[in-house]
């Protein structure tokens, strides 16, 4: 007998509740907020939208469907299986937490703050969650991710982008290459290595792409290629500036050989779950095998 569907709600905690957890009370999260010219109204208003909203989205859910709820905080710890829909409740930078710990499973956004979101990812409102659930997997957007495999066999996907750095944003010392471009190495010191999706082409990516001019054409969120960019390369008599950007089409990929200490790599703002590399490892960059799957 096969299981039937579960609903996975995944939310994060909100501003209103954080505040209230740090400062003890209301009243004292208020007096907070006033000391730094802040209303604790707008933020309370806030909650109380989240809530509704989740309120709103659980009630949508069939009853012959299974359901668990997950805090952001807690999804490394959760074990999602392939009978499970996604529902994710809040911005868009919470589908992209959420992609690294899936495998196919549909993902079905919604947007707590229309107007405050800019929907890219969070795409729904909650009073079309019904009708979305029954017909999740029939129309889906299969958004391209980003890995990096480091040579100890630690892995790490993103759906927006990937940093290769130092920690805090130091110089990172290292080699950097293509596969299948000749052998051509240039050791570099820069702020960190940067390669992203289609769907970080809305965000961080776009930064830096605006910044060096736009010559490359930025990819399509469904599309097998990504770019990549050096920020602020040092030339010097033993570092070099010619490597600094480029197109990532499947299958290629960008391989950095560590020539610090200690460097990192993580995913979509998530500093905190990063894989550690340390002198002479390497680690290979591209176009991930796995695709988010997106309702659209």
């Amino acid at each position: 007998m096969s299981l039937a569907p579960r609903a996975v709600l995944v939310h994060r905690t909100t501003e209103y509740e954080e505040l209230v957890a740090h400062h003890g009370t209301h009243g004292q999260a208020a007096f907070f907020l006033a000391s730094r010219g802040r209303d604790i109204g707008e933020v309370a208003e806030r909650h109380e939208r989240t809530r509704r909203a989740l309120a709103e989205v659980t009630s949508a859910i069939p009853l012959t469907w299974r359901q668990a709820r997950v805090e952001r905080a807690d999804l490394d710890r959760f074990l999602f299986a392939p009978e499970d829909v996604v529902v994710v409740v809040g911005q868009d930078g919470l589908v992209a937490n959420v992609a690294k710990y899936l495998s196919g499973q549909p993902v079905l956004g919604i947007d707590t703050e229309p107007g405050r979101n800019p929907g890219v990812l969070v795409r729904h409102r909650p009073r079309d969650t019904a009708k979305l659930l029954t017909a999740a997997g029939a129309s889906v957007d299969e958004l391209t991710m980003v890995e990096a495999v480091a040579d100890d066999t630690q892995r790490l996907v993103a759906l927006n982008e990937i940093y290769l750095g130092a920690a805090g944003h130091q110089t990172a010392r290292y080699r950097l290459g293509l596969e299948g471009d000749g052998g051509v190495v240039e050791a570099q010191a820069s702020s960190g290595v940067l390669v992203g999706t289609g769907t970080g082409a809305t965000g961080w990516l776009r930064s830096v792409w605006q910044e060096r001019g736009g010559a490359l054409r930025l990819p399509a969120p469904t599309e097998n290629r990504l770019l990549w960019y050096v920020r602020e390369a040092w030339p010097s008599p033993a570092t070099g500036t010619s490597l600094t950007a480029g197109e990532l089409p499947a299958p290629a990929r960008l391989r950095l050989t560590v020539e610090s200490e200690r460097l990192i790599a993580f995913g979509d703002g998530m500093e905190g779950d990063a894989v550690e590399l340390t002198w002479g490892q390497t680690v290979e960059v591209g176009v991930c095998g796995e695709r988010l799957r997106l309702v659209g």
